[in-house]
């Protein structure tokens, strides 16, 4: 009977904390659910700590929520490689581990797990199969995707359930808010995250939202989009902790948070703004409206992936919602000015967000699918 039983997971923490974000995320769930025994190869364990405080930044090797995490370094140590081979967005293996596969009996199976893209071609291009140019090995390329032809979407098993069960839990919330030192929402109140890189339409946003009739509460962790937010209100220095208030707009500076303490602040919040891709799916799932600044890539290839994952997402909604929508992702994303209309369908957008949150709930899990997707290649 073929089995997977082992996993090499690598990493290489390129720029923010995308990739070691989505590479614990799945060494965890590879473990926890899939039952194999993962080997997590990190070159950043700074960053790695900064998500999770649990990690020790100095150590070679440590056991982390029953994953091995192995620092990744040069010279290359000296292993076995095991079943399972994930290249986490083409960061290249080391060629010591390269020849030490060969050596196997039985070959690993090599995946290269791409970055996340609602575009049609994606279908074609999962499982597709890259011999290597000067060795006896296959690499396979792995998409995650919104469809049952990609790799799926990396969540944990009865994510859909904790969300639900947090957001009916007054109490839960009473008591995060608490943990954060910031204030409950107000009777009326709407409160948002703002997870960003800088962005020239930040002021435009901040200004509209204080504009607004209501309370407004702006939780803003200290990233790349705090400076910005400082000068708005004609600030050029704040940390963690600091209030700034304009109009009906709050604005709380939070510390940077660990991954799920910044997965319940998703869930608690009225509407998310978020970046890169992590944030961007585990704002989906929260079921709540989200808005995504995707990360810049050379010929606007990022316009692509936005206007791609507009056209899945707002395929079932009312015209006027989709093109404020559209209207709001289009401005925010080329950093130029708000206008305050899509405010006005946020009901609407929010019973579309829980709807949405359904529909992912019946795709395949990442972790579940590439176990399944290396078994077919044993």
């Amino acid at each position: 009977m073929k089995r997977i039983q082992t996993c090499d997971l690598f990493c290489a923490v390129v720029d923010n904390y995308g990739d070691i974000g989505i590479a614990s995320r799945l060494a965890r769930q590879l473990h926890e659910e899939q039952g194999l025994h993962v080997r997590l190869w990190v070159d950043d364990l700074h960053t790695f700590n900064r998500l999770h405080p649990d990690i020790a930044p100095g150590a070679e090797s440590q056991d982390w929520q029953g994953v091995e995490v192995r620092r990744w370094t040069s010279p290359f140590a000296e292993v076995v490689p095991h079943d399972l081979v994930i290249e986490a967005f083409a960061c290249e293996l080391p060629e010591a581990f390269l020849q030490a596969m060969v050596t196997r009996q039985v070959k690993p199976v090599w995946l290269n797990l791409e970055y996340l893209s609602a575009e049609a071609w994606v279908e074609g291009c999962h499982g597709l199969a890259s011999p290597h140019p000067r060795l006896p090995l296959i690499r396979y390329f792995c998409f995650p995707g919104y469809t049952l032809g990609t790799g799926g979407l990396l969540r944990e098993q009865g994510l859909f359930e904790t969300i639900e069960a947090f957001q009916r839990d007054g109490r839960a919330q009473g008591d995060f808010w608490q943990q954060l030192e910031v204030p409950r929402p107000a009777i009326g109140e709407l409160r948002l995250s703002l997870f960003a890189y800088e962005n020239p339409s930040i002021a435009s946003l901040l200004d509209t939202l204080a504009r607004q009739p209501k309370p407004v509460c702006c939780l803003l962790p200290e990233s790349k989009a705090l400076a910005p937010a400082l000068a708005y209100f004609g600030k050029d220095s704040g940390r963690a902790g600091a209030c700034f208030k304009h109009g009906n707009l709050s604005l709380h500076v939070l510390p940077f948070l660990a991954q799920d303490q910044y997965d319940r602040l998703l869930w608690a919040c009225d509407l998310n703004i978020v970046r890169g891709e992590d944030s961007f799916v585990r704002a989906q799932f929260a079921g709540r409206p989200v808005v995504w600044q995707a990360y810049v890539q050379e010929g606007d290839t990022h316009a692509k992936k936005v206007e791609a994952w507009l056209n899945r997402y707002l395929d079932r909604v009312s015209a006027p919602l989709a093109s404020q929508v559209q209207e709001l992702y289009s401005a925010w994303n080329r950093g130029g000015p708000l206008a305050p209309a899509w405010l006005e369908s946020l009901p609407d957008w929010h019973a579309h967000a829980r709807e949405w949150a359904r529909r992912l709930a019946v795709l395949p899990s990442l972790s579940e699918g590439l176990v399944k997707f290396a078994l077919d290649k044993l």
